[in-house]
């Protein structure tokens, strides 16, 4: 959670509106998985024109959730970005009272859920394609459960350290590890 030394707690509306945009969430994704790379290979993943890389990265930079990494530049013209964070949180509580913190987080998360949907469609698309090891291990599921405010903050925190442990665990230098995506919610459904 906010206590780790490498996310970003954000509580200022403009930087939530600002990582809002969905080029953004993708660029800081891109150099979260893959870790720093020029503008050049991120157009290159992406498919954004190289001028339209370039501005989000200075938005993003601009709020604190990139940084250049000047030290991997072969000369001066060459630019390296670098994700400032590994991860980055906010809590929704913290804006209950401020409608316009209220209304950034709002938009924030629609935008990261709608890059979750993108990158689970992509997967989809893709699984026929992979080695049956690799689908033997995915997974979708939900439970429906019935709990007091208590327990679902307790739940949080327990998914929280079960994916803290997994990501301490997470190796992208052994030969047989691939990037694994792990989400997970808890909410209380509607009535």
């Amino acid at each position: 959670m906010a206590d780790e030394p490498s996310t970003l707690h954000l509580t200022d509306p403009r930087a939530m509106r600002a990582l809002a945009h969905p080029t953004r969430i993708r660029l800081l994704g891109e150099l979260r998985i893959r870790g720093p790379q020029t503008v050049g290979m991120l157009s290159g993943v992406t498919g954004e024109a190289v001028g339209s890389v370039s501005y989000h990265l200075g938005k993003l930079a601009e709020h604190g959730f990139v940084r250049e990494a000047p030290e991997l530049a072969r000369n001066r013209r060459e630019r390296w970005w670098r994700a400032a964070h590994a991860r980055t949180d906010w809590e929704p509580v913290e804006l209950l009272d401020d409608p316009e913190r209220r209304l950034a987080s709002d938009l924030l998360r629609r935008a990261v859920l709608q890059r979750y949907v993108a990158r689970f469609e992509a997967y989809l698309d893709a699984e026929a394609t992979l080695d049956p090891a690799w689908v033997r291990g995915t997974t979708s599921s939900d439970s429906f459960l019935h709990l007091t405010p208590d327990e679902l903050v307790e739940l949080r925190r327990e998914l929280s350290e079960l994916g803290a442990r997994w990501q301490a665990r997470s190796n992208p230098d052994r030969p047989d590890a691939r990037t694994v995506t792990l989400i997970w919610q808890a909410y209380r459904g509607p009535q």
